[in-house]
């Protein structure tokens, strides 16, 4: 195995201890929880799905990795909870044994892993295995009329229910529980935080069962759903504890037992209920003889209460934290710096090559802790790929449209923040994609296309910036469409003179949509304005290349950080500027006399290319106190394929900076990004360079 294979075999084998580690831990404090609940003869169901999705969980982070032991243990593992989820087994302590030896095996397959040994635990798997499946016995014979329609459960919750949620209304119905039904309708737009905050109130007095969507009278705006619930609370309690205007409640009548409980002529549920609400029914669990194996020496059981990865998981908010103090200090250095030198040219001379010097050896430690920081902030942007895998198999369903998606450069790296901020963005443009750009079936065959579409999404850094592209082979964009469209909102007077390029920067504008009809996915012009206002926020850009009938393709470029950046200080009619150094390409010096006009617009000649320029005074309409100077600066900055010249009056120097948010009252503030304390009680104003490259080439200003 060569160094770097060896490199990515180390990483592979980190990163999944990172999550199994965690897990089996998990595991462990639950099934604790579990075993507890099952000497009082019950449980919280919650807690037990809560291991099962741990043990699917391992599962297929150990198939992903290619650790195949840990794999198939917990795979069977996962079977047993799932019948034990379904009521196909009893809660005993036997089976409780089974499932804490399968967790201490395990945690020493992933102690082994951890260690490097190359232990041979096959036996001992395969033991453990053995006795997890003789617990799986047969589920009883269903006998006589079913608790659900005893209930008078209507015909569309009883299709809409899963086996493991007929099981959990069976079970309330065996504990002799009223069982309800709760309707409610919520806004569109508060629905999730509403529907949360009823179902939190719901569990502290009884067991949520299922939540239906129902349809309701006002489907544009509103959406209703019907909950089921069990409780031993009454009719009226429950109305008086939940029950409003957009709440209703409602209580099933259950024809059983007088004492509330299903005999074993009533359903599959061989019970009987004792003065304490308890069962009798138990399994007896043929459970082969133990297999004696020693996984660990006396000397390896200190060794094992140690962790088994050398991964922390932080809270961003304290990376955040410790940014900004890298970067006070940053700041604090420059100014010991600047003391240094004047205090030379004052005359205590020994005194200023002393502090100099430690100026700079300060400096470098600082430029080691914030290049420290700053690669710990750093996340792959292939964490954003699974969230837009599951949106394109929900949304390809609902529209009944086959769409395979494609991912590129999921190792590449962005800040932790920036990476959560264009998640929605992305969402939306996949959305979009699938909605409007993926032909149905029958149109896609009829043009000689593959019926499956295809969206690729691949991220790639370049230079200081990282790029994603979104890519579909639909329909493309409809540009004629588009232009008649604006000329109907009234955002043109003349569609002859609008070019291409300008007319698919209508899709961007707030209401703007092509849809003539409204549905789930689109068609009401909210999306594709909130993915340009996203994206400028974190001091992105995005770019549309589109050819009809072959696709589309959004092309998102990022800054790779937003912490601590280089910028260029720059001046213009006494006020001060910084420019990310990121953006920044060249400077030149210059006179009025290089200054041409093309098309009404001013522009440079920049070797062989012709430059658009920008005056910074005009574009913030500074009114000036002084006489323009004779020469001035050209800036030229770039994102993306994009160029322009800002012209300003001085290039002061280059500082870092550390970027703070302007907050709410400036957030429709136009060219600027954030704000930076130059550290000498001055704080000036960060230009937004994508910002600022968008509205000049858009207005032609």
């Amino acid at each position: 195995m060569n160094d770097s294979n060896a490199v990515h075999t180390s990483k592979v084998l980190q990163d999944f201890l990172a999550e199994a580690e965690e897990i089996v831990e998990q595991l462990s404090s639950e099934l604790s929880d579990l075993s507890d609940m099952a000497e009082n003869g019950d449980y919280n169901p919650d807690v037990l799905n809560s291991i099962f999705r741990g043990a699917h969980s391992l599962k297929g982070l150990a198939g992903m990795f290619g650790f195949p032991g840990v794999a198939d243990l917990s795979h069977n593992m996962e079977n047993l909870l799932d019948w034990l989820r379904l009521g196909k087994l009893d809660l005993t302590q036997q089976l409780m044994t089974v499932l804490f030896e399968s967790q201490d095996l395990l945690s020493s397959l992933i102690q082994a892993l951890a260690s490097g040994e190359e232990t041979n635990m096959e036996l001992e798997i395969a033991a453990c295995v053995m006795r997890m499946n003789n617990c799986l016995a047969p589920p009883d014979k269903q006998i006589g009329v079913s608790p659900l329609e005893a209930i008078g459960l209507p015909v569309h919750v009883r299709d809409a229910l899963t086996e493991y949620e007929e099981h959990r209304l069976k079970d309330n119905l065996v504990k002799g529980r009223f069982i309800f039904n709760i309707y409610t309708s919520f806004d569109l737009s508060t629905f999730d935080i509403e529907l949360s905050a009823v179902t939190e109130i719901l569990k502290g007095c009884g067991e949520v069962i299922s939540t239906l969507p129902s349809v309701g009278v006002n489907l544009e705006t509103n959406i209703d759903f019907e909950i089921l619930f069990g409780s031993s609370c009454s009719l009226a309690e429950l109305k008086d504890s939940i029950e409003k205007d957009n709440i209703i409640v409602s209580q099933f009548e259950s024809h059983t037992a007088s004492d509330g409980v299903f005999s074993e002529t009533d359903t599959h549920y061989a019970c009987s209920a004792d003065p304490a609400g308890k069962t009798d029914r138990t399994f007896d669990l043929p459970l082969p003889h133990p297999v004696t194996t020693t996984l660990l020496s006396p000397e390896d059981v200190v060794q094992s209460a140690k962790s088994m990865s050398r991964t922390v998981r932080v809270d961003i908010g304290k990376l955040d934290e410790l940014m900004n103090i890298v970067g006070e200090l940053v700041l604090a250095n420059s100014i010991i710096s600047d003391v240094a030198i004047k205090l030379r040219y004052e005359g205590f001379s020994h005194i200023a090559i002393e502090l100099g010097k430690a100026a700079k050896g300060l400096e470098r430690k600082l430029s080691d802790l914030q290049k420290g920081v700053m690669e710990i902030r750093m996340i792959p942007v292939g964490q954003l790929y699974e969230k837009m895998s599951r949106i394109v198999r929900k949304i390809s369903r609902e529209q009944g449209k086959r769409v395979d998606l494609k991912f590129f450069g999921a190792d590449t790296e962005l800040d932790k923040l920036i990476v959560e901020d264009i998640s929605d963005p992305m969402m939306h443009i996949i959305r979009n994609a699938i909605d409007h750009g993926i032909e149905s079936r029958d149109i896609r065959t009829a043009q000689g296309k593959n019926e499956k579409g295809t969206i690729r999404i691949s991220s790639y850094q370049k230079g200081n910036h990282v790029v994603i592209e979104i890519e579909d082979d639909g329909g493309g964009i409809d540009v004629d469409k588009v232009k008649r469209k604006a000329l109907q909102k009234g955002l043109v007077s003349d569609i002859s003179t609008v070019s291409d390029r300008d007319a698919i920067d209508f899709i961007f504008l707030p209401g703007f949509s092509t849809n003539e009809t409204v549905s789930e996915i689109s068609g009401r012009g909210v999306g594709m304005d909130v993915v340009k206002n996203n994206i400028s926020a974190v001091s992105g850009m995005v770019d549309v290349e589109t050819r009809k009938g072959e696709g589309s393709r959004f092309i998102i470029t990022l800054p790779i950080t937003l912490a601590i950046i280089k910028a260029l200080i720059i001046r213009c009619s006494d006020k001060t500027y910084a420019l990310p150094i990121t953006s920044v390409l060249e400077s030149f010096l210059m006179t009025e006399k290089g200054i041409m006009t093309v098309e009404r617009r001013e522009v440079v000649q920049l070797r062989e290319s012709t430059l658009p320029l920008l005056r910074l005074e005009n574009y913030f309409d500074i009114c000036r106190s002084d006489e323009p100077p004779k020469e001035f600066y050209v800036v030229v900055v770039g994102v993306a394929e994009k160029r322009l010249g800002i012209a300003v009056d001085t290039l002061v120097c280059q500082q870092d900076i550390v970027i703070k948010p302007l907050g709410e009252a400036f957030k429709q503030f136009r060219g600027v990004s954030g704000a930076a304390d130059l550290g000498d009680q001055r704080t000036i104003l960060v230009l937004d360079v994508s910002g600022i490259i968008n509205e000049s080439m858009r207005s032609g200003s």
